[in-house]
């Protein structure tokens, strides 16, 4: 078996690393502050960010081998390209559905990064597949150590990007996400020969190079860039009142602010140094004072903007308490809780990255809100 002598456009691999960095700040930029938004919001951003990081995959593996040089004239699989594509978006997707709709555990996040690792080697060895007049040969080396490489990045890039959702978090996952995906076809393609083989593949009509190129600039450029465009146009409610409130002067930041809320079908006020929790109900808030429970119209990220800065304390992403009414706290392991004087009032959960801050407050336990 006679291998093919191989040489590559360094210009193109350049351009492929680009591609990577690019749909990984992409997708994962578009899986911000998901918690936040309306059920439909939160699925369109999941299903853009899942074609902005498989066709990234995607687009990334074939500008590298449209830099692949050899010295006999071959072609690509239509049909099994397009299988290649979305493969890669397929398995990012079930990655992102699970670190954004099941509890985001160690072992979810370890999971969701096994499998966009996997989902980086399934497109690849798919995409290599494609090939016509020509055919790869793997080396067992070349496969494993590739793979380790890839799935060990992905879980790495998942645990950096998903520890904490800041934007250095983002940029740093971004480089190890577009490291993963390069790693994994640069050290593939390494330990991968090429023999010319005599007839072309049957599955799907053949594509050229140049075909192959306009569809790469069409996924890297107007993908990335319609997936962002939507995401600013669509997925931001314009005209809401939180909105409004972000673009005028606050009057409600003081003490005696007024929370609507609705009890028996009728609308009710209740001044902020008589609540003593908020907690999170779906795109809603349910209030909290000594003796009721009451129903507002308020998200929580609109009750957190009016009540933050009055002292109130974000325990929760679900909850906000007012450290007044706390009158005791408790911690277990790296979680605690706080609990309210009279009535059957439930605690309120402290969880692990708000417990150092809710505990200096509440030992102070001198906030601007009086009683």
């Amino acid at each position: 078996m006679e291998f093919l002598t191989v040489d590559h456009s360094s210009f193109l691999i350049a351009m492929s690393c680009v591609v990577a960095l690019v749909a990984g700040f992409t997708g994962l930029s578009l899986t911000r502050d998901l918690s936040e938004k309306p059920m439909f919001q939160k699925k369109a951003s999941i299903a853009l960010a899942s074609i902005a990081l498989g066709g990234g995959i995607w687009a990334m593996h074939f500008v590298a081998m449209l830099g692949l040089k050899l010295p006999i004239l071959f072609y690509y699989d239509a049909a099994i390209t397009l299988v290649s594509a979305l493969s890669a978006i397929l398995l990012v997707g079930a990655a992102l559905i699970l670190l954004h709709f099941a509890g985001r555990t160690p072992f979810i996040i370890s999971l969701s990064g096994c499998i966009v690792g996997t989902g980086i080697l399934v497109m690849h060895y798919i995409g290599m597949a494609g090939l016509e007049l020509c055919r790869a040969v793997y080396t067992t080396s070349g496969v494993v150590f590739s793979s380790i490489v890839a799935i060990g990045l992905c879980i790495l890039a998942f645990w950096i990007a998903y520890g904490k959702r800041t934007n250095r978090n983002i940029v740093v996952g971004t480089i190890c996400f577009a490291f993963a995906v390069c790693s994994a076809h640069f050290l593939a393609i390494a330990e991968t020969n090429f023999v010319q083989t005599s007839t072309a593949a049957e599955f799907g009509p053949s594509m050229s190079n140049e075909t192959l190129a306009l569809g790469v600039i069409f996924v890297s450029f107007v993908i990335f860039g319609a997936c962002l465009w939507v995401s600013v146009t669509y997925l931001v409610t314009p005209g809401s009142e939180e909105d409004r409130l972000q673009a005028e002067p606050a009057p409600e930041l003081k003490a005696d602010l007024q929370i609507p809320c609705e009890a028996d079908g009728n609308k009710v006020f209740v001044r902020a140094k008589d609540l003593v929790f908020v907690r999170a109900d779906g795109h809603y808030t349910q209030i909290y004072t000594e003796t009721e429970r009451l129903f507002c119209v308020w998200p929580i990220t609109m009750a957190s903007k009016r009540l933050l800065p009055l002292g109130f304390l974000q325990t929760h992403r679900s909850y906000l308490v007012n450290p007044a009414r706390v009158s005791r706290f408790e911690k277990t392991k790296d979680k605690g809780r706080c609990l309210f004087d009279g009535g059957d009032l439930p605690p309120a959960p402290v969880s692990r990255s708000k417990l150092k801050a809710v505990q200096d407050v509440l030992a102070s336990q001198g906030g601007a809100i009086g009683a």
